[in-house]
């Protein structure tokens, strides 16, 4: 008969020996990484220190009667594009996610008191509404103009003058003509607006709503936000049976069932930005229903950030709005891929900047339905 398993106690003393042990791999293992990244760290300090050297330089000239406001604005341009591009040089020599993101809570903590006197830097810093990239900040990007006064001016000028901050004006405005162009070839088409906002292109947009007997309904979990869209909506002559606000979770729409139940079909259905907050898997499952959800030749309508085009550091860096995923073309071709939305159905249209990129999906015809 073969030997019975003999069963040896794993005791107390033995479980504290091996926690000691791995806890020990543990800190030795930080310590390293710490010993590792010190020479970079110590050098990003170095730089972050002349960066505000020479802000407080730049900001005694902004008080000069005489300032050049050209030539002051070309100058943070300078200042702003160096740090940040030494803050890029960090990210790529330590690739840690917890040690960058330290760097970066860091970085915001010692810049604070000087970059703090843009109210736009400072607005996406602290986030007063609670959120990332809520309607009132990306109101203060479409209308493109500085609050702040002195340096403050030029920090303001340099967000709103950045890539996504010229693209989010060119966003609303390319998808007001895609809109426009939909809303002129349709009859009494019914459209579906995702996480609305402020819903700036369906007030522009009031004439040919009317027009075109079109019905648009806006959903939004910010009740602030509609009621924002509301009152435009009532000075434009826009009814309650042209444009319906819901206050409403956007996720709920992932699953077909409840969004063909609560919206029914639709002839277009767009959103722009929402999209780029969202995880991978959960975004591929609302793209397949929001495409589901089309009428035959209805139009899915997305607005994608394209990584490639802007420079993320200053979203990560001087400001805290890393919330919206860096994607790029080879990202989204795989997302509509799993969305089981065809190839054949898309098409695809960049901003004049390059920054942002706009996806159409079109729905099967009624010939091939």
């Amino acid at each position: 008969m073969p030997d019975k398993p003999v069963n040896i106690p794993f005791k107390g003393d033995n479980v504290q020996n091996a926690l000691t042990y791995q806890s020990g791999e543990l800190a030795a293992t930080s310590q390293l990484l710490r010993e590792k990244t010190k020479p970079y760290a110590d050098l990003l300090d170095s730089k972050v220190a002349d960066y505000l050297q020479q802000l407080r330089f730049f900001e005694s000239k902004c008080n000069q009667p005489d300032a050049d406001r050209f030539e002051l604005l070309a100058e943070i341009t300078v200042l702003n594009d160096a740090m940040l591009e030494a803050c890029a040089q960090f990210e790529r020599q330590i690739l840690d996610p917890e040690a960058i993101r330290a760097a970066q809570a860091t970085f915001r903590e010692k810049t604070n008191p000087i970059l703090s006197k843009s109210y736009c830097i400072n607005r996406c810093r602290v986030w007063p509404r609670g959120q990332q990239g809520d309607f009132e900040t990306l109101e203060l990007a479409y209308k493109n103009m500085p609050l702040s006064d002195g340096i403050g001016y030029y920090l303001d000028k340099y967000l709103l003058d950045s890539a996504l901050g010229v693209g989010v004006r060119e966003r609303i405005q390319r998808l007001r003509e895609l809109l426009r162009d939909e809303l002129k070839a349709r009859i009494s088409p019914k459209v579906l607006d995702v996480a609305c906002g402020s819903c700036r292109e369906v007030f522009e947009l009031a004439p040919e709503i009317k027009a075109s007997g079109a019905r648009f309904t806006c959903v939004d979990l910010d009740a602030e936000a509609l009621n924002f869209s509301r009152d435009r909506f009532s000075t434009a002559g826009l009814l309650s049976d042209q444009v319906e606000l819901l206050t409403y979770n956007a996720l709920r729409m992932f699953d077909l069932e409840t969004a063909q139940k609560e919206f029914g079909p639709q002839d277009i259905i767009y959103s722009v930005g929402y999209f780029d907050y969202l995880p991978d898997d959960f975004l591929i499952k609302l793209l397949n229903t929001l495409y589901r959800l089309l009428r035959p030749d209805g139009k899915l309508i997305m607005a994608y950030k394209d990584a490639a085009r802007y420079r993320s550091q200053i979203y990560h860096w001087f400001v805290d709005w890393d919330g919206f995923k860096q994607r790029i073309e080879p990202d989204f071709a795989r997302l509509f891929r799993l969305a089981e939305i065809p190839d054949t159905a898309l098409s695809m249209t960049r901003v004049e900047s390059g920054s942002i990129i706009f996806y159409i999906a079109i729905a099967p015809g009624s010939e091939n339905t």
